[in-house]
């Protein structure tokens, strides 16, 4: 059995460091917060949640009504930072920032109804019984790097609207993300001590799980973390919610043209330069077209050039967030490669301090191979043969994780029938995902628990308090 890994294994006070990914270059740089900071945040939420639940809901839906304007007028200003602090080409960080206004547009205009009491029946036909959806309290938001506002928002959006508050931890490497987004919310009119963002050490995060005050945590991020903070929630008796890694299959039973499928798998494989958790990373291909598939795979990837991501330039690819990531996925290429698969291009490392790495695209990967079992979190498009349609939901449920899958057919019928048996919390038909504030985000296996966005969005961290009344 593994040991539960622990949380501060980092404890230093100027942990939070804006690095530009392009060029290596420190561009900001935020101290941890001290121990006072760290309590003064805990009883600013908590009295900060008595004043914020006794407001009625369509009044916080109003505050978020607000938030969402904001980041639709700020998303060029948003963009730029996100670009400069993990790389994301600009395009990207611009439309991540306007669906969060989407995000926050659609729970103050659906939170309401959504949180409503539910008239149930009762026994024996006498009395009145509601079940009432009610905020818990003070909640703890450990976000990552890869979505530094789209991750916050669909936290955040539904609980401010039901009326929790909300302290968020963010990834040690967007700092300058975090300040922006609670400059946001601030000018929003979202109230002190409402949502507070907290540059916290790992230890100092560990006391905060553990605190009486908080009675929740969300985390996004590795399954190592998720680890982690599972098991101090448990210790703790805390609800959590857990968005860890993934392996999506990307299965592709026929089609009209292949080359244009190639390259629509490419370019899905490369939205966030590959570093998304539900991103295509297996592409489970027919045999009687995997070659041709393949082939102008590779002639697409081989094609792309380095590029800044601050400038939208079409045949370019962006740096991934940090030199280290892209070593350490550049590291498991070499491990698959030795092991036997083939690289058919890309996987080199640009000179320099930049975080380049060119897009890869692997076969004859096998469950032999630690590649065949792990999240290859970057710009990889690992492509698998499948003899039919048996073979193909053999090789996408053959993972450890279980949260998106995908299955593209000239037959809708033919692709529903395998992707309702796909072992993952988000199964999609001729559409590689299903992208929208209404539409429920999460995973099964070990892509972790609960859901964020829509009508499951605003359940996690209710109160689904019984109020019967005998007449």
């Amino acid at each position: 059995m593994t040991a539960t890994p622990s949380l501060s294994a980092r404890t230093d006070r100027s942990a939070y460091r804006s690095v530009d990914p392009a060029t290596g270059e420190l561009v900001a740089e935020v101290p941890a917060a001290t121990d006072a900071e760290v309590e003064e945040a805990l009883t600013a939420a908590e009295t900060g949640f008595r004043a914020w639940r006794s407001r009625p809901i369509r009044e916080r839906a109003a505050v978020a009504a607000q938030v969402g304007e904001l980041f639709a007028e700020r998303a060029d200003e948003l963009a730029a930072i996100a670009t400069r602090e993990m790389g994301k080409p600009l395009s990207e960080a611009r439309e991540e920032a306007q669906f969060c206004a989407e995000i926050f547009a659609y729970f103050a205009e659906h939170g309401p109804d959504l949180a409503a009491d539910q008239p149930l029946p009762t026994p024996h036909g006498t009395g009145r019984a509601v079940l009432q959806r009610r905020p818990v309290g003070v909640l703890l938001g450990i976000m990552p790097w890869n979505y530094p506002y789209y991750q916050v928002a669909r936290f955040a959006a539904p609980n401010l609207v039901l009326g929790n508050t909300v302290l968020l931890k963010p990834a040690e490497s967007c700092p300058r993300s975090a300040l922006v987004l609670q400059r946001l919310l601030d000018d929003a009119g979202v109230p002190a001590g409402v949502y507070r963002t907290l540059f916290a050490t790992h230890a100092q995060t560990e006391d905060v799980i553990a605190d009486p005050r908080v009675q929740g945590v969300s985390l996004t991020g590795s399954e190592r973390a998720g680890a982690a903070v599972g098991a101090l929630a448990g210790r703790h008796l805390k609800k959590a919610v857990l968005e860890l890694g993934g392996s999506d299959p990307y299965v592709v039973l026929d089609t009209d043209d292949v080359a244009a499928s190639a390259r629509a798998a490419l370019a899905t494989r490369l939205g966030n330069t590959g570093q998304a958790c539900n991103s295509n990373k297996r592409m489970i291909v027919s045999a009687d077209i995997v070659e041709e598939f393949v082939a102008e795979l590779t002639r697409a990837a081989a094609a792309l050039v380095p590029g800044d991501p601050s400038v939208e330039a079409p045949g370019t690819y962006a740096p991934m967030a940090s030199r280290a990531a892209a070593e350490a996925l550049a590291a498991q290429l070499r491990e698959a490669v030795e092991a036997g698969a083939t690289l058919h291009t890309g996987g080199t490392l640009a000179e320099g301090p930049g975080a380049y790495l060119a897009p890869a695209v692997l076969t004859g990967v096998t469950p032999a191979m630690a590649a065949h079992h792990q999240e290859l979190f970057g710009p990889v498009a690992v492509v698998y043969r499948a003899d039919d349609d048996d073979a193909a939901l053999a090789l996408a449920n053959d993972t450890p994780y279980g949260l998106g899958g995908a299955v593209f057919s000239t037959d809708p019928e033919r692709a529903r029938r395998l992707a309702d048996q796909l072992e993952c919390g988000m199964a999609n038909v001729n559409a590689a995902e299903a992208e929208g504030a209404g539409m429920p985000f999460g995973g099964v296996k070990r892509s972790g628990y609960g859901r964020e966005l829509g009508p499951l969005g605003m359940d996690e961290f209710v109160n689904k308090r019984l109020l019967y009344i005998n007449d």
